[in-house]
Order: C-alpha cells, then sequence, then structure tokens
C-alpha cells in the first residue's frame, strides 16, 4: 500500500487539530449560529465562551457535547441589543478566534505591572487604595473589581510613573504590597487581606474568578439577604452514564454562561454535554460533568460546594 507523503500527513494533523468553525445568519431568524468542531481538551468550553463574551455578545442558547476525543458546540448568539450578526468584521473575528482557539492569548497587559487585592470590601476602600498608588508614584492605567458577600477582588494595572513602563524595582514593589495589605486589612480583617504585584499576562474577568474562589467568598454570609433572586442550583448522579447532572435556574444576564463554565472549569469539573436556553423570564441550564480523572461527585459536602459556588458565581 502506498503511504501518503509527509505533505498529506501534516496536512491531515494540522485539520484535526484545528477547530472548524461555521457561521450561519440562514438557520435561525433570531439569532446568529456559531458552529465549532474540535478535539477536547480541558478548558476548551471556557476558552470557547470566552471569545464571544470578549465581544461582547449574548449567547441566548447552545449545545454542548464532547464524548470521546472530540469537542462539537452550537451557539446561537446576539448582540447586546439581541439583534442577529450582521458586522462581517465581528463574524470574522469569531471565526478567527474560535478556529485558533488552541493558540488563544490572554489579555495584552504587556509592559504593565498587575496588582491583585482580596480583601473585606468597605465604603471609601477604593478611594484608599488609589491614594496610596499615587503617594508611591503609580499610574493606574486600568483596574476591574468585583464584589460579593461582603468581599472585594480587584485587578489594577499600573505603571511606573517615572520610567512609564512595569515597576522593575524590588523595594518599590514590596511597599506597594506592604502598603496596600494595611489598607486592606483596616481595622478588622487582618487575616484575610492579601495582596500580590504580579507580571503576568492573564484573562482580567477569568482571574477575579479564581481570585473569589481562592478566597472562599461563597462560604462568607452574605450582606444582604437575595430572596427570590437566589438561583436554583441541583446537583445530582446519573448512576448510569457517571455524569454528575447540574442544573442552573436563574435571571439571565449578559457573561452569565461565562461566570458558570469558568467556575466548573476552576473547580477541575469537565462538561461532557450541556444545554443552555435563555427568554425572557430568566436561563435554563443543564451540564453533565465529570471531574478530571473522569469520576462524578462522589459525597456531600463535595455536592454543597458545587452548589455553593455555582450560587457565588451567578
Amino acid at each position: 500500500m502506498e503511504q501518503p507523503c509527509l505533505d498529506e500527513l501534516e496536512k491531515l494533523v494540522s485539520r484535526m487539530d484545528t477547530p472548524r468553525v461555521v457561521v450561519d445568519n440562514g438557520v435561525c431568524s433570531t439569532a446568529t449560529v456559531v458552529k465549532v468542531d474540535s478535539a477536547r481538551r480541558h478548558g476548551i468550553l471556557l476558552e470557547a465562551v470566552q471569545v464571544f463574551t470578549d465581544l461582547n455578545l449574548s449567547i441566548k442558547k447552545a449545545y454542548i457535547s464532547s464524548d470521546g476525543r472530540w469537542f462539537m458546540d452550537v451557539f446561537h448568539v446576539t448582540d447586546q441589543n439581541g439583534n442577529k450578526l450582521r458586522d462581517e468584521s465581528i463574524i470574522g473575528c469569531i471565526e478567527q478566534s474560535l478556529a485558533n482557539i488552541h493558540y488563544m492569548k490572554t489579555s495584552d497587559y504587556s509592559g504593565l505591572t498587575a496588582l491583585e487585592l482580596t480583601g473585606t470590601d468597605r465604603v471609601g476602600l477604593l478611594s484608599e487604595v488609589f491614594a496610596v498608588l499615587v503617594g508611591l508614584d503609580c499610574d493606574v492605567v486600568e483596574a476591574k473589581v468585583w464584589t460579593h458577600n461582603g468581599r472585594i477582588a480587584s485587578l489594577i494595572y499600573v505603571k511606573d510613573c517615572n520610567s512609564g513602563s512595569s515597576i522593575q524595582d524590588t523595594q518599590k514593589i514590596d511597599r506597594i504590597e506592604a502598603r496596600l495589605r494595611q489598607v486592606l486589612k483596616g481595622d478588622n480583617d487582618i487575616r484575610s487581606a492579601k495582596t500580590v504585584v504580579s507580571m503576568a499576562v492573564t484573562h482580567t474577568e477569568r482571574r477575579l474568578h479564581q481570585m473569589m474562589f481562592a478566597d472562599r467568598d461563597y462560604e462568607w454570609k452574605p450582606i444582604l439577604a437575595l430572596g427570590n433572586d437566589t438561583p436554583i442550583v441541583s446537583v445530582q448522579n446519573w448512576v448510569e452514564r457517571g455524569y454528575s447532572v447540574v442544573n442552573v435556574q436563574c435571571e439571565d444576564r449578559t457573561k452569565l454562561l461565562f461566570d458558570v463554565v469558568c467556575t466548573l472549569t476552576d473547580m477541575d469539573y469537565v462538561v461532557f454535554h450541556a444545554t443552555i436556553n435563555t427568554a425572557e423570564d430568566g436561563a435554563s441550564m443543564e451540564f453533565c460533568i465529570k471531574h478530571i480523572d473522569g469520576s462524578p461527585i462522589s459525597s456531600e459536602p463535595e455536592r454543597q460546594r458545587v452548589i455553593k459556588c455555582l450560587q457565588a458565581a451567578v
């Protein structure tokens, strides 16, 4: 039997590894349908959803299947006004980003220093933080803050006012960490305040999820009762298939799917199947998940932890 030439083998490998993306505006009257086929690996669903999130698009429906070694997703997406996508530049960006999902780069913050802050939220905290940075000759380029259950997580990107680039002076970095830690502690947060100066480039919202999760914000007592707005999360085991089935019922909002998938990914769960539907009265999501090692949720404490973490993410 004649062996295929090297060029043909390389083409075959490239075709297998490169996601296949189809953007269709004709199959659905209310949304643009995006189909993605790719080799499966941990975290690829989150990266696909991140593409839509970063383009400020809404995912109205999604069907996800990744049994075996293949990842097949169908997303129904709209713009922020609920319209189908007509801008060819946006469609082209979706196609290019998803096709290169295996080589995705995080947000470009090169030349900046990232400050990661977690602690107890209080009135005036950010004003004190920025005052400290100004006093230490730091120019704030971008900042994002999340608060939940009385906790705060913030990523602040700064540069040195004198050099105009990232902060290289280790003594200055030590001073920044020490001063910000004092501000975060205040009078009653000696144990949990944390500051980290990082040169790493990361996706901001993904990192904020990780910071909140590490801070265990889901275990802190809510400041206000959520009442009827509390998301309904249930977790059951599908014994015959070896899955844990997670159901989430909540109000729909921008970036909802990203927040839920990010939480499951950071908790080291793999989504094998999922169905997402949104309507005016809310969102309904079902995920069939397993641990990375292939096992389902195995204990009641673990089940309760998943419920609390997803409620916090929503």
